[in-house]
């Protein structure tokens, strides 16, 4: 079931350690923005996934992030949210991770649901392909005992 929040206030989402980050929703226009982003627009066809998972974080984050606690400065004062910060907070692999995990991955699951769900065009079969390896040679009948 999809659950329609008609909320456009930002929210809080809590990312461990003591770091909070205050978020706009993922709306479509965030994403097509962030995907039309000059750093996602410049990456190599070559690029691993992995490394386009991290370029469009970045970006959507950039777009999201409407301000944080517990981010700081190197020594420990408060910074104001730039773009080059959110950049440098993703570059922390266990923040990465919770923010994809918490702010991107419910979006990301819906459309995966949707991509996987869909019947190929001709038919829902006509798309498989097969998994077990033809036969060598016949099955012998089994003996009546």
């Amino acid at each position: 079931m999809i659950r329609l929040d008609l909320s456009s206030a930002p929210k809080w989402l809590d990312l461990g350690a003591g770091l909070r980050l205050h978020v706009l929703p993922v709306t479509t226009a965030i994403m097509v923005a962030a995907r039309n982003d000059p750093a996602v627009e410049a990456l190599p066809e070559e690029a691993s996934k992995e490394e386009q998972a991290l370029v469009m974080a970045k970006a959507v984050a950039r777009r999201v992030v409407a301000g944080w606690e517990g981010v700081g400065d190197a020594e420990g004062n408060p910074v104001p949210v730039t773009p080059e910060g959110i950049d440098a907070l993703l570059d922390i692999w266990p923040v990465f991770e919770a923010f994809q995990t918490r702010c991107l991955a419910p979006h990301l699951m819906l459309d995966a649901e949707k991509n996987a769900s869909a019947p190929s065009q001709t038919g829902t079969s006509a798309g498989a392909k097969a998994t077990a390896r033809p036969a060598k040679a016949r099955a012998r009948t089994a003996r009546r005992g």
